[in-house]
């Protein structure tokens, strides 16, 4: 996204370059042409006078003066537009670099995890500035009014180009500003649920438990309900399902489920288990639906947490008599 932001800027200046020397081509033909058809004009006219000539001749100066080709063919040269050309790859290859060190040593434990995925877009954003400031004041170097002029230029052309982008970029900011979620964290939107893997000004990316990338408009994100499972925090809730005969001792099953989660080897103890029963009618047949609530260590493991504490419970419940392996709900 940052990139193609710099390069649009660039590809534009450099169409600018050539149609302002265009432009100078015409504009300096057409002084000549009214000197040479006011000098006509002097010649036939037997009632004209030197102040008329000189007037004539200060007229076609300030004409000249006003002529901003030059200029802009001095801001937009080629050796401009190449050492830009080089700054930009300078900086692509510098950031990237930054963010790959940044991803590998936030990697290294679940609470730099959560850190450095929190700080990478804002790098990220800040380095892009600093490359598109270098190239427009340091390389190119445009007086105010020539900035102020090709500012408005680009922000008419774009805002009737591309809304939607423009509608994601703000949502982007907003985003970043209001932060109902960072990188790293679990977020349901709709009917999509996984881990935030990257944000960027136009659109966020995440990763669904099936290991599938979902990319959301940053715009669209806007106008729906956002669930955080963890805000941050490296720990996040999970919940196990199990359905039971309605029969079942439940003050045993909670007994042995309490057991099972605390036995786990990804459990985050610092936070309360909790066991809850529900009745639920299931292939025409009443029973109980228990939830087991713990909280796992570290969300990379949020799955393989519950797959273990639903295998744990069963194989208990199994080994106490308590569940019949023939009869299935």
């Amino acid at each position: 996204m940052y990139k193609l932001m710099v390069l649009l800027v660039l590809g534009m200046t450099l169409s600018l370059s050539l149609a302002a020397a265009d432009t100078t081509r015409i504009e300096q033909l057409n002084p000549l042409t009214e000197l040479q058809q006011d000098s006509t004009f002097a010649m036939a006219d037997t009632l004209s006078t030197s102040d008329e000539a000189k007037s004539t001749d200060n007229a076609i100066k300030k004409t000249i003066k006003t002529i901003p080709s030059v200029e802009l063919r001095e801001i937009f040269s080629f050796t401009k537009l190449f050492w830009a050309v080089v700054f930009f790859l300078i900086g692509y290859f510098v950031i990237r670099f930054i963010g790959k060190s940044i991803e590998a040593w936030s990697e290294k434990n679940a609470e730099r995890r959560i850190r450095g995925k929190a700080i990478l877009p804002v790098v990220k954003i800040v380095s892009w500035l600093i490359v598109s400031y270098i190239i427009i004041r340091g390389i190119f170097n445009p007086s105010p009014e020539s900035l102020i002029a090709f500012g408005a230029s680009v922000g008419v052309a774009v805002g009737f180009a591309a809304q939607d982008l423009l509608k994601n970029i703000f949502g982007g900011f907003v985003i970043l500003i209001d932060r109902p979620f960072k990188v790293g964290d679990k977020i349901e939107v709709g009917s999509v649920y996984g881990e935030v893997l990257d944000m960027s000004l136009r659109s966020t990316r995440i990763q669904t438990p099936d290991d599938s990338m979902v990319t959301l408009p940053n715009g669209e994100l806007l106008n729906q309900p956002i669930s955080n499972s963890n805000s941050g925090e490296s720990n996040c809730q999970v919940v196990a399902e199990i359905y039971l005969p309605i029969t079942i001792d439940t003050v045993k099953v909670r007994q042995i489920a309490i057991e099972a989660a605390q036995t786990s080897r990804f459990v985050y103890l610092a936070k309360p288990i909790a066991v809850v029963f529900f009745n639920e009618i299931k292939h025409d047949k009443l029973c109980y639906k228990m939830r087991l609530k713990a909280y796992v260590m570290d969300i990379r493991y949020e799955f393989v947490f519950k797959s273990e504490m639903t295998e744990i419970v069963i194989s208990d419940l199994l080994k106490a008599g308590l569940l019949d392996p023939a009869i299935s709900i």
